[in-house]
């Protein structure tokens, strides 16, 4: 008999010819092992960590699917979320499972790629190590950051318990909770001033994120919660949509910001320019100066890069994104990379933005580079256009000079969203959820936790 290491901590006996695997504790299926070899997920080469498992990191761990390197991909959770549907989540227009895969399912194929939930908090540069939170180390020869990012507050942490934002399951699972909490409180409320508290939500940021939630949850008011209740119209709740600038989706050009904002107070949602967040407190938040009393604040008004320049040395940028080179690698170190948002990486002079379509470019890029010895061509962005949903028909879609709104919009975000989605079953369901909700306005995620 001849004892080998399938995984740590995990034992397990192979035949004299290594043609069986047997598991101490676990039923083991595995393909036929050479006396003397070693295991898929313990093969020889180089060592590469990929840290954070979104968009980027997880695009970047496919590409090296069968190189020869021994690769692990470390995140605090164990799935892939596709955040640009987490509003939906928010709203009870779909349920997570709905847009969240098993990390360990997506790179089930990926037999040089190990997963290793944990949280990391710090990197040795000059001890190749990551740090993680229970004490162990991983060793690499080749790092790879794709920490994501996070809303920015804005030097006032103290509101995000009190304004959440769309960024996590769980956040989303705690906006939902509060919303239809709200009108279950509103509907045996004797005093009218806290009944129409408990019925407004304001919603701060006027980017994407903010425009989506601003318009999904005006629908959930007036259309999915109608007639569900005895004591009170949900249609008479006040959506308030607060943005800073000028204008609403600064990023897109000026007439789809002005088009958002129309069929938005078209919605009956109350768009506010121009008006700047001063406090926020638990039931009330202050704007310009008036003070709104609302038992709902949802935050949608800009991201920084999450943890993970102070890892490498810190950063000057005021969103605390790493530069990188044209090569993706880090500024000043050696074999150490970093893409998506928390990458700083200008192209014709100017940073480009964080999104999905960004990161998940930059991920197949350098995985497919980092396959092969030498350091990887330099990267250039291909958009594939931008796009935002503002509600039922109405959406905006941008592609260099080429812009379009509407139906014909709205019918292309929907085709995107499906198909980046990963999975089939996922797909098809996400699908089906919308046509039914299409038709019925009805809304299966209404569960408050």
């Amino acid at each position: 008999m001849i004892m080998i290491q399938v995984m740590p901590g995990v034992r397990a006996i192979a035949d004299q010819n290594g043609t069986r695997v047997r598991q101490h504790g676990r039923r083991t299926i595995a393909r036929t092992i050479q006396q003397g070899g070693t295991p898929p997920s313990a093969c020889r080469g180089r060592r590469i960590v990929i840290v954070g498992g979104g968009f980027g990191g997880l695009a970047c761990a496919r590409a090296l699917a069968g190189a020869e390197a021994q690769v692990t991909l470390v995140d605090r959770r164990n799935h892939h979320l596709f955040q640009p549907l987490l509003y939906q989540v928010s709203t009870a227009a779909l349920s997570p499972a709905d847009i969240a895969a098993p990390i360990r399912r997506v790179l089930a194929r990926a037999r040089n790629v190990d997963v290793v939930l944990a949280d990391v908090t710090g990197v040795d540069t000059a001890g190749r190590t990551v740090k993680l939170a229970d004490g162990a180390d991983l060793p690499f020869d080749q790092l790879v950051l794709a920490t994501g990012s996070a809303y920015n507050y804005f030097a006032h942490p103290e509101w995000a318990p009190l304004a959440p934002a769309p960024k996590s399951i769980a956040d989303a699972r705690t906006i939902r909770a509060r919303l239809l909490r709200a009108f279950e409180e509103a509907e045996h409320c004797g005093d009218p001033g806290r009944r129409a508290a408990l019925m407004t939500i304001v919603v701060v940021g006027g980017g994407p994120t903010g425009v989506e939630m601003a318009g999904t949850t005006a629908e959930l008011a007036r259309y999915t919660l109608r007639g569900d209740f005895r004591h009170i119209d949900p249609a008479a709740a006040r959506v308030i949509l607060v943005e800073a600038g000028p204008r609403l989706l600064g990023a897109f050009p000026e007439k789809l910001g002005d088009y958002a904002a129309k069929r938005l107070r078209r919605m009956g949602v109350e768009v506010r320019l121009g008006g700047a967040v001063e406090r926020i407190e638990d039931g009330a938040v202050v704007v310009s100066g008036e003070r709104i009393e609302a038992a709902n604040v949802v935050w949608g008004a800009g991201i920084r890069a999450a943890e993970g320049a102070a890892w490498i040395g810190g950063t000057d940028d005021r969103g605390g994104r790493i530069a990188v080179d044209g090569n993706l690698a880090v500024t000043g170190q050696r074999d150490i990379y970093a893409l998506g948002d928390v990458a700083l990486f200008r192209q014709d002079g100017a940073p480009l933005p964080a999104l999905a379509q960004v990161a998940q470019q930059q991920g197949h890029h350098l995985g497919r580079a980092l396959r092969k010895a030498g350091p990887p061509p330099p990267y250039r962005y291909r958009t594939r256009g931008d796009t935002a949903v503002i509600g039922r028909h109405a959406a905006v879609y941008v592609y260099g000079r080429f812009t379009l709104t509407g139906r014909a919009a709205w019918l292309l975000w929907s085709i995107v969203h499906v198909y980046l989605l990963i999975g089939f079953e996922r797909r098809a369901s996400v699908m089906a959820q919308w046509i039914w909700r299409y038709f019925t306005f009805e809304r299966g995620a209404r569960l408050i936790d």
